[in-house]
């Protein structure tokens, strides 16, 4: 097994020699290349609009009710918190277009729209609370990708659509090994490395594309190559893809806009499952616990919710059959 914990700071530093050949930083070229893709489908997007037209958002909130001139399919409710202030760029988890579409920060708004800032400290957080959970297991992803070495064998599966009643995010996995049981130091050192991602407030970006240029864009991974044609019947033949620093990954979304809103975060257990694995190819849930960054509770309390998120996760299974639940396996 490969994981990465290089620069691990006291207590684990002791730990560093026996972690060393579990993790590792290696090159990600697929990594790389897929990134490409989604900057270049990105970019090309953003030439398309071709002449630029002005809509009208009404904002509805803290300071006051404003109403901005935008540009249609370029400007994003992130480029409308920077007019209305910068602490709500920095706050806000999720935009609420005409009250009832939750909008990612940076996904570019069609039409003239009112528009609310959520975060969660809202009277109802609820949306913003579902995205975050998402949110999570796409980190987690994110993290997992980047730390296990090409001979680990690493596929990632899919993460079921958020319930933040059930104690913990998750994400499924594929490994080559058989009989993989993470050690304590191992999920603390996985859980630091998605305290350090949040650290770097990278945003988290959204792209729809083609069920073609996703396929490009997931060559590498034959889960998910089966999985996106049924992803883009349900989605008029697009796939959306989202981003963080070179990590790509398939979600209806929506997500928060930054990694910076991710506060306190244990990676907790790893089970496996045993329906669907072969030879080769083994199927782990994993699963941690998370806090928004604006949100503050006292040791004895995120102590209960690290232990209840250790409990197996019973969201439906990645090995259960995808057409049928393709709602439930793609969050």
């Amino acid at each position: 097994m490969s994981l990465n914990v290089h620069k691990i700071r006291s207590p684990l530093l002791q730990l560093h020699h026996v972690m060393k050949k579990h993790y590792s930083v290696g090159p990600k070229g697929a990594a790389a290349k897929a990134s490409e893709l989604f900057s270049d489908e990105q970019r090309r997007q953003r030439e398309n609009v071709g002449r630029i037209e002005k809509i009208e958002v009404r904002y509805l909130g803290l300071p006051h009710d404003t109403t901005l001139v935008m540009n249609r399919e370029l400007s994003t409710p992130y480029d409308c918190a920077r007019h209305i202030g910068e602490k709500y760029c920095k706050q806000t988890a999720l935009a609420l277009v005409d009250n009832k579409s939750p909008w990612d920060m940076r996904r570019p708004l069609r039409d003239s729209c009112t528009l609310q800032l959520l975060n969660f400290t809202s009277p109802e957080p609820h949306i913003a609370n579902k995205a975050f959970w998402r949110s999570c297991s796409f980190l987690l992803g994110a993290v997992l990708q980047a730390s296990f070495k090409p001979e680990a064998g690493l596929f990632l599966h899919s993460f079921p659509k958020p319930n933040i009643k059930s104690g913990s995010f998750v994400h499924d996995i594929v490994l080559a090994e058989e009989h993989w049981n993470p050690t304590v130091p191992e999920l603390r050192a996985l859980s630091i490395e998605m305290i350090k991602l949040a650290q770097q407030d990278r945003p988290i970006e959204r792209l729809d594309v083609s069920s073609e240029l996703a396929m490009e864009m997931f060559h590498d991974n034959p889960f998910k190559r089966e999985q996106i044609p049924s992803v883009a019947a349900q989605n008029n033949g697009q796939v959306t893809v989202y981003r963080v620093g070179e990590h790509l990954d398939i979600s209806k979304g929506p997500m928060v806009g930054s990694t910076g809103l991710l506060g306190r975060c244990t990676i907790s257990a790893a089970h496996p499952l045993k329906e669907g694995s072969e030879s080769g190819k083994h199927f782990y849930r994993m699963q941690g616990v998370a806090l928004p960054a604006a949100l503050r509770i006292g040791h004895f309390a995120y102590n209960v919710l690290e232990n209840r998120s250790r409990k197996m996760n019973a969201a439906k299974l990645p090995n259960e059959p995808f057409e049928e639940s393709v709602a439930e396996q793609v969050a």
